[in-house]
């Protein structure tokens, strides 16, 4: 198992960063709030999962230990794969998540695409004794997950395939972008900030379920 990546962050995108380590490029996935933390040409350190199928290797990365195992965790969940445990940590930082499960609020779980209510409640029966306590996560700085503003055309299309690619559907993506977009005097908004305006919708989107 990968635990951890250390090296140059050599690329961003709005799902995953590319990090150099020993000469070779990683691509890791992440959450946006994860990717918000980093710069390219700087030195990053994430915690990491590998998960293995039969026709990839799909490397996620993390801001904290915390958020990893948090990841593995949910995972133990039947019905529950990578790709709804990221959005999970992309909807719920860890301390909320890690609540949400010991409290059984199910509502809160739900705002993450791919759980129901039938999913949330099996969340909860199944990891309400193992999540541990409260307050245990580090939580990255807000920030962009693209290095720099997009121009309006581009940005609209990579937010939607974004929050397409979390889980949503192509209509709830593209009502939030719609919605984030609104207000064009918005500094954010006019320079096409991708990493900030994906955290409003996900946010907005969160509001709505």
């Amino acid at each position: 198992m990968i635990a951890s990546v250390r090296g140059v962050v050599l690329g961003l995108t709005l799902d995953h960063a590319v990090i150099e380590v020993g000469g070779v490029g990683l691509a890791v996935r992440a959450t946006p709030n994860t990717l918000a933390g980093l710069h390219r040409g700087d030195q990053a350190r994430l915690a990491t999962s590998l998960v293995v199928r039969e026709d990839s290797l799909t490397l996620f990365g993390f801001a904290s230990d915390d958020a990893r195992d948090l990841f593995e965790l949910v995972q133990s969940v039947s019905g529950v794969g990578p790709k709804i445990a990221l959005a999970l940590l992309a909807v719920l930082d860890p301390d909320d998540l890690r609540r949400a499960l010991a409290s059984g609020d199910t509502n809160a779980l739900t705002r993450a695409p791919g759980i129901g209510k039938k999913g949330a409640e099996r969340l909860v029966l199944e990891l309400r004794d193992k999540v541990g306590a409260v307050g245990a996560s580090a939580v990255g700085p807000v920030g962009t997950a693209t290095g720099g503003p997009v121009a309006a055309s581009a940005w609209r299309a990579q937010l939607v395939d974004a929050l397409v690619g979390l889980g949503f559907t192509a209509k709830q993506a593209e009502d939030a972008t719609a919605s984030v977009a609104s207000d064009p005097d918005d500094p954010i908004v006019a320079r096409g900030e991708v990493g900030v305006l994906l955290r409003r919708a996900l946010s907005l989107l969160g509001r709505s379920r």
